[in-house]
């Protein structure tokens, strides 16, 4: 089978051996697309992965052999999400799922941007579900991150009505703006680009250019822009006791200001991954249409995703979908 790995500083098509299902069971999948995530992108620019590593992990696609002790069945078209807490450890127990040893050692083989994928026995039973007949293969592929998503708000414990700023409209700055507004918040976002405020505007969210933003004093934060210049905008408008969401990472990996928290109680706040409740939140929120996802992707085909990971790095796309089949 065809799989697109990472060598060097690109990303290349090459020929791989098919999986098969494993210990008698699981599920083979023909992958039909897979969504290129902000995650995969710092892997690549950081060279973070070894060469010949299978990223994606936003996976669509179609059961054609199983053997599971589950409902599914073959034919299915299904998302999965990729990691799975045990449940049971210290870290599962206080709600940190992210944090899991088992959650960060279990992964679909051998990753989204192959043409097919094993999904374990036990991503069947806990992370994967079955596409709802009202959402195409593309709609289905923010499954997963907005998943995520949703877990930011979950952690952020807000108030009905609370007043937000979303910093960086990008593919997931969207996402949580919207998912923001179905959990009752009232939405404000920023950005430098003007294709991006204006896209936001678009679909309801209050928007402008980053410059322009003053004295907003919102009741939370939610830091979706990897800039490190954001965290300055980020604590000029943030309300007195208020939230910061830290949603990405930036590159020179600064801080928060000790005294700014520590005078203004202020809480900095992070969040990772999806827990499997706001999995199940996400696509319910997906299949209603309350989130819309519709022109957010760029298609790509599997040949081309070279080409999909510069375009995304050079904010010519606001996300990119590789489709497989």
């Amino acid at each position: 089978m065809k799989v697109a790995c990472v060598k060097d500083d690109k990303i290349v098509i090459e020929e791989a051996p098919k999986p098969s299902l494993k210990d008698g069971l699981g599920a083979l999948v023909k992958t039909l697309g897979c969504g290129l995530c902000g995650s995969d992108i710092v892997k690549f620019r950081q060279g973070s992965v070894k060469n010949g590593t299978v990223l994606g992990h936003e996976i669509v696609g179609e059961i054609v052999d199983i053997n599971s002790k589950t409902g599914f069945k073959v034919g299915d078209r299904i998302v999965s999400s990729h990691h799975i807490p045990c449940l049971n450890c210290v870290y599962c127990k206080n709600g940190n799922y992210s944090m899991c040893a088992h959650f960060k050692e279990t992964n679909i083989v051998p990753g989204g941007f192959s043409e097919y994928v094993y999904l374990s026995e036990e991503h069947l039973q806990n992370v994967a579900v079955k596409i709802p007949d009202n959402l195409t293969e593309i709609e289905a592929s923010f499954y997963e991150p907005l998943g995520c998503c949703i877990r930011a708000i979950k952690r952020a414990e807000l108030k009905p009505n609370s007043k937000v700023l979303v910093i960086g409209l990008g593919s997931i700055g969207i996402l949580m703006g919207q998912a923001l507004k179905a959990y009752q918040a009232e939405v404000f976002g920023c950005d430098i680009l003007k294709e991006r405020i204006d896209f936001a505007n678009k679909i309801g969210i209050k928007s402008y250019y980053s410059s322009e933003v003053k004295n907003l004093q919102v009741d939370a934060v939610f830091m979706t822009s990897g800039a490190d210049v954001t965290i300055d905008l980020a604590l000029k408008e943030v309300r007195d006791g208020g939230k910061i969401i830290v949603f990405a990472s930036t590159p020179k990996n600064f801080g928060y200001a000790n005294n700014e928290i520590y005078y203004r109680e202020l809480t900095v706040l992070g969040s990772y991954s999806p827990a499997i409740a706001d999995l199940k939140d996400s696509i319910n929120l997906l299949a209603s249409k309350k989130i819309k996802v519709d022109n957010i992707s760029t298609v790509y085909e599997l040949k081309d995703i070279d080409k999909a990971f510069r375009d995304t790095i050079e904010n010519k796309i606001l996300k990119a979908y590789i489709k497989v089949k």
